[in-house]
């Protein structure tokens, strides 16, 4: 698959998801306006129903204690009137009242329809009457109810009851604070003892008696301390949403990932292919050109030839089976761990043997190969051929990528800390970018030179080094040199 087609890919799977999750956000922001909306139409519902029974209850009072004065003043009147007519009637006017018989108290006839009508201008009468003193006293009432102090008009516990009650039947159960304040801002009652301090734009007004006069008139405010929290439980169908958006990233992101991941290995693969084919190509076209050289008589008259013949190509073919084992056995890692031989080894030592046998060919290149043993203790556990192997490879490392116009020079030094041993591999060579120190010890990779390719190899060195050093409880890293090189950094367990 071509790049271009990958990064398309990419920018349609990109363009998909955010447009899918702009509509869900969308979604979910008209939700939230939804239900806020609702809760507002709900609380100042609530409240306008409130303060309405709260004068309902009010001008209740006030008409009750008015009818009763009244009935009690007619009542007194009427009683007053009754008893003077008694006293004012002559004693000998009233008839014995054995001449008292059943035909006195006997109403005089009178038409039906006389009657009704009589009955009805009564009950007309008596409303009209009864609406005047009604008008009257809501009259004086809305005149003269506003002169109380709100503390004598509402109860301001039942006032909180009722509207608890009232919000609870509007599906509306969570706490709440309100406080009473009159025109000018002063609080005049509140039921949070001052904890409360909401923003005023997260308060429910309501005015209180809005039948009084404006200058006297109060207000209720009413707080939800848990209002968020409210509309968020009402969103809980939301996380699905939510949870399957976020494995649809996780899937987009590793797709993508395991794309261009395939991508570099196919490039790596090829690079690795081009390169192996390069590096076997040399020996075998001289032990090709060796065989072609041996069949002729010439050379076998002369041994010094043909001793000089044959070392090449016995020479060729053990490089063509160092070449061959090198795939062969970072193939074997892959597969399975490694089956080491492990024994007590002392490191230094072993460094010292290691030396000894590099510095020829350090000398061929008129270089110097220095170390420095500062490890007071070096017993490891661990597989000597590996380890050899380990040691001769970041030295062949640091041959190979020599710097061109300085001298040849290696040092290997030791140390302990931290209950551990640190062996220490630096050069003075070309170095490695800071970009390329990670990548170093992955497979088949190689610092990029350009089109140069001066220096052979598959890019497994490294990788066999790190696979030997983990598998054998230990790490290994990369520096950039003091003098411009790079300094390998080993660290493995001591015995205890």
């Amino acid at each position: 698959m071509r790049k271009s087609t990958i990064w398309l890919l990419t920018l349609v799977m990109a363009f998909a998801f955010i447009g899918l999750l702009y509509l869900q956000m969308n979604y979910v922001e008209i939700i939230i306006e939804t239900h806020n909306s609702q809760l507002n139409t709900t609380v100042k519902t609530c409240l306008n129903r409130v303060t309405r029974d709260l004068e309902r209850e009010e001008i209740r009072q006030y008409l009750e204690k008015d009818i009763l004065r009244e009935e009690r003043a007619r009542y007194r009147l009427q009683n007053e009137s009754a008893t003077k007519k008694i006293d004012s009637l002559p004693t000998h006017s009233l008839p014995p009242l054995k001449h008292f018989s059943p035909h006195h108290f006997v109403p005089k006839p009178r038409g039906l329809m006389g009657s009704l009508r009589h009955m009805q201008d009564d009950f007309i009468h008596r409303y009209f009457k009864r609406n005047e003193v009604i008008n009257e006293v809501i009259n004086e009432m809305l005149y003269s109810a506003s002169l109380y102090p709100l503390e004598e008009r509402i109860n301001f516990k039942k006032l909180e009851r009722d509207i608890e009650i009232e919000l609870k039947n509007n599906g509306i159960d969570i706490p709440f604070f309100f406080f009473i304040i009159n025109r000018d801002g002063c609080v005049i009652y509140r039921n949070d003892n001052g904890e409360a301090n909401p923003a005023l734009a997260d308060l429910y007004t309501q005015t209180l008696f809005p039948n009084d006069p404006t200058a006297r008139f109060a207000y209720l405010r009413l707080y939800l301390p848990t209002r968020k929290s409210y509309i968020a439980d009402r969103l809980t169908f939301i996380i699905p949403s939510i949870i399957f958006s976020s494995l649809l990233l996780i899937v987009f992101s590793v797709t993508l990932f395991i794309i261009f991941r395939q991508k570099k290995l196919s490039e790596i693969k090829n690079d690795f292919i081009n390169n192996m084919t390069h590096e076997l190509k040399t020996p075998v076209s001289s032990i090709s050109l060796a065989a072609q050289m041996l069949e002729d008589t010439d050379i076998n008259k002369n041994p010094d030839a043909f001793r000089h013949i044959t070392r090449v190509i016995i020479d060729e073919s053990r490089r063509l089976g160092f070449l061959t084992e090198k795939v062969l056995q970072i193939s074997l890692f892959d597969r399975r761990q490694a089956s080491f031989k492990l024994k007590e080894i002392d490191a230094n030592d072993l460094i010292v043997t290691v030396a000894n046998t590099f510095a020829l060919k350090v000398k061929s290149y008129e270089g110097i190969l220095d170390i420095d043993l500062q490890a007071e203790n070096s017993s490891i556990y661990a597989d000597e051929m590996h380890i050899t192997n380990v040691l001769f490879n970041l030295l062949d490392n640091a041959v190979k990528y020599r710097h061109p116009d300085l001298p040849l020079r290696l040092f290997i030094f030791t140390r302990n800390e931290n209950g551990k041993l640190f062996i220490f591999v630096e050069d003075n060579g070309i170095g490695i970018k800071k970009e390329h120190l990670k990548k170093i010890f992955e497979r088949f990779y190689r610092v990029p030179t350009g089109n140069v390719h001066n220096v052979k190899g598959f890019g497994l060195g490294l990788a066999y080094v790190r696979k030997i050093i983990e598998d054998h409880k230990g790490s290994i890293r990369a520096e950039s040199g003091h003098a411009g090189g790079t300094k390998f950094i080993i660290s493995l367990p001591l015995i205890k």
